[in-house]
């Protein structure tokens, strides 16, 4: 029990450690992932590694971002060696210059590996629940066109990121949706083996 407990604290932690992403620490963020972890969300998807260097890419634009994360829902598999993590959090993002902005409900579903005593990200996705415009100025005029490309559940994150040179390449799982289906079905094979 007490080792289980301590497995959940690490994941935790581990977990509410994106908040190096908001604060410009890419060190602390980098190792978060595992050499071979992957994160796919809506503007980036490949080696975390590689998502951080984009994240300073992001970092030094006029796109400034936020995330809320909440208490992890945590799924061991017999040995305590493998999780399947389910986290609510927002995403508040601001392009400065277009003076609009965003607000995303989503949760992070990710598969966590303890290596070597630590555990770290392998795999990060996210399912995309509902998002809205802000507008910290003032209301300003948006493409209808452009958002109508999109899900609704992340519509407004998207244009946003599209809006600001960070385009979103593929149609990603909203709830509910088959695909949250199907990364669900996909991550409980991995747990198994």
């Amino acid at each position: 029990m007490q080792n289980t407990l301590n497995d959940r604290q690490q994941i935790t932690d581990l977990l509410t450690g994106w908040m190096h992403r908001d604060l410009g620490e890419w060190d602390q963020l980098r190792d978060l992932f595992h050499p071979d972890g992957t994160i796919e969300i809506t503007w980036f998807e490949g080696l975390g590694s590689d998502f951080v260097d984009g994240s300073m890419r992001m970092g030094a634009s006029d796109v400034r971002t936020k995330h809320m994360v909440g208490t992890p829902v945590v799924t061991f598999n017999p040995t305590a060696t493998k999780a399947i993590v389910e986290t609510n959090a927002m995403i508040i993002g601001e392009h400065v210059k277009l003076n609009l902005g965003c607000v995303g409900h989503n949760r992070f579903y990710d598969m966590v590996e303890k290596r070597d005593g630590v555990w770290k990200l392998f795999r990060r996705q996210s399912i995309y629940d509902m998002a809205s415009f802000t507008f910290p100025l003032g209301v300003v005029d948006i493409d209808q066109n452009t958002v109508a490309k999109y899900p609704r559940e992340y519509a407004a994150l998207a244009y946003l990121l599209e809006k600001s040179g960070f385009p979103v390449q593929r149609v990603f799982a909203t709830r509910g949706s088959a695909l949250e289906t199907q990364m669900k079905a996909e991550a409980r094979r991995w747990l198994e083996v």
